[in-house]
C-alpha cells in the first residue's frame, strides 16, 4: 500500500484514468453542504496564492480536501494507466468539475495559455483516446456518466438533464469562478487582489498545485477492500486537541514550565470522555473539544477557522502569547475558563437571557456559527456588563428569528458572523451590545438584513409557514407568544409550559372533509394556502392533537362524527374544554361561532404583532439613514432575473391548482401546452384560472420578477411554457419540498 499526498497536477499528470465502479453510488454533493464551503477555501488559497505572485505575503497555504482510494491495474503499450477508485469518488469527480469550469471561465477572459494549462489535467488529449471513456482523466460510475461527459465536452442537447447534479456543480463553479476573476466585490464590498490576468495566475496556482489529496494506491494487497474498510473503521482517530495538547506540553518543557501542574491543574478535565465525545456542528459531526477549540480560536483571532486549520491557527496565535512559563500558564487558563463556560452552555438557565439564545438561537434555530459570539460575550476575560450583554444576545437572537419566519437565506452568516466579531472586539465590553445592535440595523443586503416590524406585517401574516418551517421552530416561536400573553396580564399565573407541544391547524388541511364550502378551484387553493399560514395555527398536548383531526369547528356542525373519541364535538368545545393554554382561550373566546378565513388573517396579524414585541426589531433612526428595507430590496430587483432561492420558494408556496400548472410545464419543457391540452392531459381543467392566480401572487410576494410563464399566439390560442433552466430547477426543489413535508 501506498500513500502519498499529490495535488491535481500530480494526480492527472499524463495519459492516466480513474474509473469509478458502475455500482458505486451516484455524484450527491449539494450546494449547501459541499460546493459553496469547498469554493470558500479554493477562494481564500487562490486569493493567497494571488498576493504571493504580487510580493504582498511570503507564501500561500494549501488546503487538503481528503483522501482518494484506489487500486492501480496498469496499462498496455500506447494506453491510459489505469486506476480503479474505491473510496473518494465525489471528491475526485468534483475536482474534475471545477477544473473544467475553471479551464472554461479563463477561456472566456482571454487567456488561453492559462485554459490549455488547466486543461491538461482535464482530459487525455491523445486522437486515439477521443469519443472513449479513456480521454476522460476521471470516468464516474453509470448514472452519471451521461451527465459528465456532457458538462466536459461542453455538449448541450434538448434532452439532456439540466437537472443533474453534476450539471448545477458545473453552472455553480463557473459563476463563483467567473465573479472572483473579473473582480466582483464580495457582500462587505471587498474585491479580490490584483487585475484579471494577476487573479487568472493565482486561481491556476491554487488549482493545480494547492489542492491536496492523500492518494492511497492498494495496488497489489491482497483484500483492497479490507484494507479500506480498516482505513475508514477501525482505530481511534487523532484530534486537533491531540496535536495541541502534544504542542503545549513540548513547549512547556522546554520553557521549564511545570507541566506536571499543567496536566493535574489545567488540561486534565480536556481528558474527561465528555469532549471526546462527538456532536454535530453545521454539516460536521466532530469530538466536542475540537469543535471548542475552533469556535474558541474564531472568537480570539476574529476570523474564520476551517476545521484542519484548527492546529496551525492555534499555534501561530499561541505561541506569541507564551513566551515564557508564567505567560504559558496564564494564557491556559484563560483557554480553560472559556472551556468551563462552552461546557456549562446546554446548563444555562432558559429565562436568562445567555440561555434563550443558546437555546433558542443555537440549538433550535441550528445557528451554531453564532457560538464564538455568544462565547465572546460570556468570556471572563471579556467581563462584559449585563446590559450590554442583554441588548447584544436580545438584538442577535431577535434578527435570527425574524430572518427564520421570514425563511431568509443563512448562506452569509459565517462571514456576517466573524464581522461581527471584529465589532464588538472594537468597541470593547463597555459598548459592545449597542454596537452589535448598531451593526445589525445598518445591514441592507438581503443575505443581512434584520427585518422591520413593517416588514414582518407585511410578509408573514400571508405567508406559509407550516411545512416550510420545522415544526419544532414554530412550536417555540408559539411557546414563547404564550408566556408573552400570560405576561401581559397580571390575572395570568407564571407557568412551566408542557413540554412536547404539537402544531395544530385550526382549520385544517383537510378541511374539505366537514368544511367545504363548495368553492371554487382558485379559491380552494387560496384556501390550502392560508391554512399553512401563522394566523391559523396553534399549540396543543399530543393528546388533544388526535382528538382535535378534521372536525368542525361548531358542535352543531359535528353531530354523527365519532372520530378521535369525541363524538358529536367541535374543535371550539374541545379546546375550551381541555386546553389550558391563553394562547387557545383567547381563539375560543374571540371566535365563539366560526372560524373563517378573514378570522384566519385577523390573528396572522395580532400574532406577527406580538412576535414584534417579544423580538424587537433594528434601531429604526439607524435603519433609516440607509434605507434599507424588504420591500426595499425587492423593489431594486426588478428585471432580475429568477434565482434558485426565488424558485425554491415559489415551489414550496405552490401545493394548490398553481403547483399542478408549473408541475405539468416543468415536465414537458420546453413543449409548450393550450388550456385544451391540459383538460386532456391532467386532472385540473381549469388552467387559465391557476395561470391568473399566478399572476397574482408573483404580483404580491416577488414584485420585480419576470413571470416564469412564457405565453405564445398560436393562431389565435395561447400556449405556456417553461424555460428548460427555470423548469429542471423547479422540478428539483418541488421534489425537495415534497421529500420535506414526509
Amino acid at each position: 500500500m501506498e500513500a502519498n499526498a499529490l495535488t491535481p497536477r500530480q494526480l492527472f499528470d499524463g495519459n492516466t484514468h480513474f474509473e469509478i465502479p458502475p455500482f458505486q453510488r451516484p455524484y450527491v454533493w449539494t450546494e449547501n453542504d459541499q460546493w459553496a464551503p469547498l469554493w470558500g477555501d479554493i477562494e481564500r488559497v487562490a486569493t493567497e496564492c494571488t498576493l504571493v505572485d504580487l510580493g504582498e505575503r511570503p507564501g500561500a497555504g494549501r488546503h487538503f480536501m481528503g483522501a482518494v482510494v484506489y487500486e492501480t491495474k496498469g496499462a498496455s503499450a500506447g494506453d491510459v494507466a489505469k486506476h480503479e477508485v474505491i473510496d473518494g469518488q465525489q471528491r475526485i469527480t468534483t475536482i474534475q468539475v471545477i477544473l473544467r469550469a475553471a479551464q472554461s471561465a479563463m477561456e472566456v477572459c482571454g487567456d488561453e495559455e492559462s485554459a490549455e494549462a488547466v486543461g491538461e489535467l482535464v482530459l487525455n488529449k491523445s486522437s486515439r483516446f477521443r469519443g472513449k471513456p479513456a480521454q476522460f482523466k476521471v470516468w464516474p460510475s453509470q448514472s452519471d456518466r451521461a451527465a459528465f461527459e456532457r458538462v466536459m465536452l461542453q455538449r448541450t442537447s434538448r434532452d439532456a438533464d439540466a437537472g443533474h447534479g453534476l450539471d448545477k456543480a458545473y453552472s455553480f463553479f463557473h459563476t463563483e469562478i467567473s465573479n472572483w476573476l473579473v473582480g466582483e466585490p464580495d457582500l462587505d464590498g471587498v474585491r479580490p487582489p490584483g487585475d484579471i490576468r494577476d487573479r487568472i495566475r493565482g486561481l491556476a496556482s491554487a488549482l493545480e498545485d494547492h489542492l491536496t489529496v492523500v492518494a492511497i494506491d492498494l495496488t497489489g494487497e491482497d483484500d483492497s477492500q479490507l484494507i479500506f474498510e480498516t482505513l475508514n473503521d477501525r482505530g481511534t482517530p487523532l484530534l486537533k486537541a491531540d496535536l495541541i495538547k502534544n504542542w503545549v506540553f513540548r513547549w512547556g518543557e522546554r520553557n521549564g514550565a511545570d507541566v506536571t501542574n499543567w496536566a493535574a491543574e489545567i488540561w486534565s478535565d480536556f481528558d474527561d470522555p465528555w469532549w471526546r465525545e462527538e456532536a454535530t456542528r453545521g454539516r460536521l459531526t466532530r469530538a466536542r473539544i475540537d469543535i471548542f477549540l475552533q469556535y474558541w480560536l474564531s472568537m480570539k483571532t476574529c476570523e474564520e477557522v476551517r476545521t484542519e486549520e484548527t492546529f496551525r491557527v492555534f499555534t501561530r496565535f499561541a505561541e506569541p502569547r507564551m513566551s515564557s512559563a508564567a505567560q504559558g500558564e496564564e494564557f491556559l487558563w484563560n483557554l480553560r475558563d472559556d472551556a468551563d463556560q462552552f461546557r456549562k452552555f446546554a446548563d444555562l438557565d432558559e429565562n436568562t437571557v445567555e440561555g434563550r439564545f443558546y437555546h433558542r438561537v443555537i440549538e433550535r434555530l441550528e445557528l451554531a456559527v453564532t457560538t464564538p459570539l455568544l462565547l465572546w460575550f460570556l468570556s471572563k476575560s471579556h467581563d462584559v456588563p449585563q446590559e450590554q450583554r442583554a441588548i447584544g444576545l436580545q438584538s442577535l437572537g431577535s434578527w435570527a428569528v425574524r430572518r427564520t419566519l421570514l425563511r431568509m437565506t443563512t448562506k452569509d452568516l459565517n462571514k456576517f458572523s466573524i464581522l461581527a466579531l471584529r465589532v464588538v472586539t472594537e468597541a470593547g465590553p463597555s459598548r459592545a451590545g449597542r454596537a452589535l445592535q448598531r451593526l445589525l440595523s445598518e445591514q441592507v443586503a438581503p443575505s443581512r438584513l434584520w427585518p422591520t416590524d413593517q416588514d414582518l406585517l407585511a410578509d408573514l401574516p400571508p405567508s406559509r409557514v407550516y411545512g416550510h418551517i420545522r415544526q419544532d421552530r414554530l412550536g417555540m416561536i408559539f411557546a414563547e407568544i404564550e408566556t408573552h400573553m400570560r405576561r401581559r396580564s397580571s390575572k395570568y399565573e407564571s407557568v412551566s409550559l408542557p413540554p412536547r407541544l404539537q402544531i395544530e391547524h385550526i382549520m385544517p388541511r383537510g378541511w374539505r372533509s366537514h368544511w367545504d364550502e363548495g368553492l371554487d378551484e382558485v379559491r380552494a387553493g387560496e384556501r390550502d394556502r392560508l391554512v399553512d399560514t401563522l394566523g391559523n395555527l396553534t399549540v396543543v398536548t399530543g393528546n388533544l392533537n388526535g382528538a382535535l383531526s378534521n372536525r368542525p369547528w361548531r358542535d352543531a356542525d359535528s353531530e354523527g362524527l365519532r372520530a378521535g373519541g369525541a363524538a358529536g364535538r367541535g374543535k371550539w368545545s374541545l379546546l375550551n374544554d381541555y386546553s389550558l393554554l391563553v394562547l387557545n382561550k383567547d381563539l375560543i373566546d374571540r371566535n365563539r361561532d366560526e372560524w373563517t378565513e378573514s378570522a384566519i388573517r385577523d390573528r396572522g396579524v395580532e400574532l406577527t404583532r406580538m412576535v414584534c414585541e417579544i423580538w424587537a426589531g433594528p434601531d429604526m433612526g439607524v435603519r433609516s439613514s440607509q434605507a434599507g428595507s424588504i420591500a426595499h430590496v425587492r423593489e431594486n430587483r426588478r428585471g432580475a432575473e429568477w434565482s434558485r432561492a426565488d424558485i425554491a420558494e415559489l415551489a414550496r408556496d405552490s401545493n394548490g391548482a398553481i403547483g399542478k400548472i408549473l408541475d405539468a410545464l416543468a415536465e414537458i419543457s420546453p413543449d409548450a401546452w393550450s388550456n385544451r391540452e391540459f383538460q386532456e392531459h391532467d386532472d385540473n381543467p381549469r388552467a387559465n384560472s391557476a395561470i391568473g392566480g399566478l399572476t397574482s401572487k408573483l404580483k404580491a410576494s416577488f414584485p420585480g420578477l419576470e413571470h416564469p410563464v412564457l405565453f405564445t399566439d398560436r393562431g389565435g390560442i395561447w400556449y405556456w411554457s417553461l424555460s428548460p433552466q427555470f423548469a429542471a430547477i423547479w422540478l428539483d426543489e418541488r421534489e425537495k419540498a415534497r421529500r420535506y413535508r414526509s
